[in-house]
């Protein structure tokens, strides 16, 4: 798989994503890395990165880790965000990286798409600023399906 290719098409497949100048800086078999910018456009009125930036960032590195689990099949499937949990534990200063991981083994979530024609899942995903540091952590939950033909 071409998960280089795969990751320029992500960065700008949703607009809003690029409406907030995400970038996806690493994408593997279930496995991503978004980096939030540090842009003044994006703080809160303390001047550092504000929430929702923050969820959008998780969210959309939680997405390509999605993406990268079900790679080969991705145009056939449709993947919703059925909800997702964050809490903040630091000051986010400076740009942020948005490390998501899947909680199980991609090949087993494969294994059930290919068995159900749907499987549910979570994606866990860690916030840092520069210094490696966790600021937030973050679950979202993911429901793929087969589209229907």
């Amino acid at each position: 798989m071409d998960y280089e290719a795969l990751r320029g098409g992500l960065e700008v497949a949703v607009p809003f994503n690029t409406h907030l100048g995400l970038q996806v800086t690493e994408l593997g078999d279930g496995r991503a890395t978004v980096r939030l910018p540090d842009e003044a456009a994006l703080r809160n009125h303390v001047g550092s990165q504000h929430a929702g930036a923050l969820f959008s960032a998780g969210e959309a590195a939680s997405g390509g880790a999605l993406v990268g689990a079900f790679a080969e099949t991705i145009a056939e499937l449709e993947p919703l965000a059925a909800g997702a949990e964050i809490s903040y534990s630091a000051i986010a200063l400076g740009p942020i990286d948005a490390v998501a991981a899947l909680d199980e083994p991609a090949d087993a979530l494969r294994d059930r798409l290919a068995a159900d024609g749907e499987v549910a899942f979570s994606v866990s995903v860690r916030l840092l600023n520069g210094a490696g540091d966790d600021v937030a952590a973050m679950t979202v939950r993911w429901d793929v399906r087969t589209r229907a033909a």
